[in-house]
């Protein structure tokens, strides 16, 4: 079954490019393209996508509002993963993308590769997107958030959720985690499913900024 994709930026040679690069991918399907975030809003309640390139800046609404609506929207049932795209490294609306649900960031000029590497690791919901821009996002982002009630969070967890939510903050994937801990890769599975539950979080990226957000990892640490 393909992974259906909508983009949404306001240049019609980015929104161009990246259309034929996806679509001609097997396994990937572009359902829409959108100038802006009014427009991207619409399309994802009318295409249903499961995966959204949301460019940053853009005219009427931009990534980061648009970002909110959809992920907020109690009319989609599946909300799609929204990956961001921006032309600078480090982007203030990045920061604010996070604590909307975005799964992941990436630069325009990245190569055509890593762009269709990345919309598949954010539809399958099971790994960080890491490039070394989105480490670096998170972490000034998280430095500049102030430690509270989200600690408080953190007693819903048993020691073994905690450690596991640790290694995920670190970038870490499932087989990672398992050799670490000395655990089967689907026990692990099994735990960090459970941490989004307990936690109310959508992925892996947002389990990164709560765990730096509640102090139970720090940037650097």
């Amino acid at each position: 079954m393909s992974t259906r994709v909508l983009i949404v930026d306001d240049q019609a040679m980015v929104r161009a490019g990246f259309a034929a690069l996806l679509a001609a991918q097997d396994d990937l399907e572009v359902v829409g393209e959108a100038t802006d975030g009014v427009e991207g809003v619409e399309l994802v309640r009318r295409t249903r996508p499961d995966v959204v390139l949301m460019d940053v800046r853009m005219p009427r609404m931009d990534g980061l509002e648009a970002t909110r609506r959809i992920l907020d929207s109690p009319a989609l049932e599946q909300r799609p993963r929204v990956l961001m795209l921006t032309t600078f490294d480090l982007d203030d609306y990045v920061y604010e993308a996070l604590r909307a649900g975005a799964s992941g960031f990436l630069l325009k000029d990245a190569p055509p590769d890593d762009l269709i590497a990345a919309v598949r690791v954010v539809a399958a919901g099971d790994a960080l997107l890491a490039p070394s821009v989105t480490r670096r996002l998170i972490a000034d982002f998280a430095q500049q958030q102030p430690r509270g009630r989200p600690a408080l969070r953190l007693n819903a967890l048993t020691e073994r959720e905690t450690e596991v939510l640790a290694l995920v903050a670190r970038g870490c994937s499932n087989a990672e985690i398992a050799e670490t801990l000395v655990l089967a890769e689907q026990t692990v599975k099994t735990h960090v499913s459970r941490v989004f539950g307990k936690l109310d979080l959508r992925d892996r990226a947002q389990a990164v900024v709560f765990a730096y957000e509640s102090g139970l990892v720090t940037p650097g640490g």
